[in-house]
């Protein structure tokens, strides 16, 4: 039996299957550019302790719902998470993940037409050096002209994006970048 899109009325997306990778967030509705779409939830456990639950590199499939938000800290999406554990990677983005204080949110980058699937750039990072089984593990599918064939960002990819500088605007506070982690994998979104 096919399962029917979920959507949450106040959101600006619903969740529904993704050509890119499983399920996937697209927006159901014309989405501002600097629009706060929805806060990353789940469990807040130790960073230990996602070491110990999620093992990327003794797992078939990498996990992909764990976001740093400091060196001790990790939410856990799968438990306890809400629906932007859904929203998938891409090289070319059009959403960001934004961290103000212990928190992420997820936030558009620019215009967004109904329909489109919502992406942020998971930016993975690995402590260890580069091994070629990632190229596997962590690879990319989502299309985009200026794919970097993987989810990993470091010297290994292909192409070098420059940083985009953002405005603070006077009224919400500067957020910075989180590390999201992937089990051993650190990602900046």
């Amino acid at each position: 039996m096919a399962r029917a899109p979920t959507t949450t009325p106040s959101l600006a997306f619903e969740i529904r299957k993704s050509p890119v990778a499983g399920m996937g967030a697209f927006a159901t509705r014309a989405i501002a550019k600097g629009t706060r779409l929805i806060e990353y939830t789940g469990e807040r456990i130790r960073q230990s302790v996602a070491d110990a639950r999620y093992d990327d590199d003794a797992m078939e499939h990498h996990h992909t719902f764990l976001f740093s938000v400091d060196a001790k800290t990790v939410i856990d999406a799968s438990s306890g998470g809400n629906e932007a554990r859904f929203i998938n990677h891409s090289c070319d983005p059009n959403c960001e993940a934004l961290q103000e204080d212990k928190r992420i949110f997820i936030e558009s980058m620019r215009d967004i037409e109904p329909g489109a699937e919502l992406f942020y750039d998971y930016g993975l990072e690995r402590d260890e050096p580069f091994q070629e089984s990632w190229k596997t593990l962590y690879v990319c599918k989502c299309g985009a002209a200026n794919c970097r064939g993987t989810m990993i960002r470091g010297r290994e990819e292909p192409v070098k994006k420059k940083p985009v500088a953002r405005k603070a605007s006077p009224k919400k506070p500067v957020a910075k970048k989180p590390v999201a982690t992937k089990s051993k994998t650190r990602a900046r979104a």
